[in-house]
């Protein structure tokens, strides 16, 4: 049997440290489904289109993966999907309350789903999207934290809204 996980984020851009997660995901799981959720209480920037589009420049060298959108209860999306598997990143113990509390609902709602946590790489442990996106608001330099399509976009933007 396919060993499917779902990887949900608002990925508002898609950084590294999302690209190392996947990619140590990949070594557990045959597939993984990246998957756009919305969440009403982030201040989001780019569509869910762009997003999407995002993900797929930065995820061109990931052949068994799949970007999807979805709002709703994340444990039935997966069990629609066939995933078995929630994968979910971990920076610091910061995030480790509010996983916790979600993991736990998760499988008080479906106890098939499970929940895996990969610990961020070191490298991407101060990294998230608020803090590059505040970054390239301000003209920093982001390019080690974002995949080159990423930084071109959010150039782009913060330069049209300059420009106004």
């Amino acid at each position: 049997m396919e060993k499917i996980a779902i990887y949900p984020g608002s990925f508002d851009p898609v950084t590294n440290g999302h690209l190392d997660i996947i990619e140590r995901g990949l070594k557990i799981f045959d597939r993984i489904i990246v998957t756009i959720l919305e969440n009403p209480a982030k201040q989001i920037l780019f569509s869910v289109e762009e997003r999407k589009e995002l993900l797929e420049q930065s995820l061109g060298d990931f052949t068994n993966t799949e970007i999807a959108s979805y709002d709703g209860l994340l444990v039935d999306y997966a069990r629609k999907r066939g995933a078995h598997a929630i994968l979910r990143g971990m920076r610091a113990v910061s995030d480790f309350e509010y996983e916790f509390q979600m993991a736990l609902m998760n499988r008080r709602l479906n106890r098939e789903i499970q929940t895996v946590f990969l610990m961020t790489g070191l490298r991407w442990i101060f990294t998230s999207s608020s803090i590059i996106k505040e970054a390239a608001k301000f003209g920093g330099n982001i390019e080690s934290m974002v995949p080159p399509p990423v930084q071109k976009k959010l150039e782009e933007y913060f330069k049209q809204g300059a420009e106004k």
